[in-house]
């Protein structure tokens, strides 16, 4: 009898299993690590429909029992343990990334290329993805807790974000409102309705990708022994190749 099962689910689907508990991490994982780059890199592939990789997990109950801990950001009064359904063991950093930037109000607590601790916000140029796909890598920017973007050693503001009447004029979408922006759509139809017409072709080229992404998932199922689980976890995160 096969000990897993593979599948597709929905991105959507799984961030809200993360915030509400469902999907925890078993507490042998190793922290969250994942710095700005990487986290820029995710989001422009799979607005460009690239593979990321396929995420694997397990059935929680049976005999492989282990501690578990939300993922970094959740509530934990909102993820007991009565909810579990699934622990991940490989694909930490990518649902823990996407659940940051996707489905918090907050910023995101990063690094940079240096390991400094950094709090981003991350917004999408809109004018500048419409120009071309090949322009993404450009077009999806992250800036400090202010939103503001300055330069000339910090004397001259290049960009400010700071307010959603901000964002409407500067026509900057912001990433955790990519899968529910109707607020953010009627803000900028009263600022200015003459923008929304091309913004609504920015939500069915760039949007609706992040919306329809579909992740491959390996489910391991409950009745692997805990010794099978270790062994599957050791070789994913010893044989993985780094995200490019």
């Amino acid at each position: 009898m096969s000990t897993f099962d593979s599948t597709k689910t929905r991105l959507a689907t799984l961030l809200g299993d993360i915030v509400t508990g469902k999907i925890q991490l078993p507490d042998f994982q190793r922290g969250w690590v994942w710095d700005d780059e990487h986290i820029r890199s995710l989001l422009v592939s799979i607005a460009r429909s690239f593979p990321v990789g396929a995420i694997m997990l397990l059935e929680f109950g049976g005999d492989a029992k282990f501690k578990v801990r939300p993922v970094e950001g959740v509530d934990p009064t909102k993820a007991t343990p009565n909810k579990l359904e699934k622990l991940i063991l490989d694909g930490q950093q990518r649902l823990t990334s996407l659940t940051q930037v996707l489905m918090f109000k907050e910023p995101v607590e990063t690094r940079d290329s240096k390991k400094k601790l950094l709090k981003r916000y991350y917004y999408i140029d809109i004018e500048l993805a419409l120009s071309g796909k090949e322009n993404y890598e450009s077009a999806i920017i992250s800036l400090d807790p202010d939103r503001i973007l300055r330069e000339n050693f910090g004397r001259d503001i290049k960009l400010d974000l700071s307010t959603p009447e901000q964002e409407y004029r500067n026509f900057f979408f912001p990433c955790n409102q990519i899968l529910n922006s109707d607020a953010w759509e009627e803000g900028l139809n009263n600022y200015d309705p003459s923008k929304f017409g091309l913004y609504m072709k920015f939500r069915g080229q760039v949007l609706n990708e992040f919306r329809s992404y579909d992740l491959p998932i390996i489910e391991l199922n409950r009745a692997n022994s805990k010794e099978a689980v270790c062994l599957v976890f050791e070789k994913v995160n010893t044989g993985g190749e780094p995200l490019t």
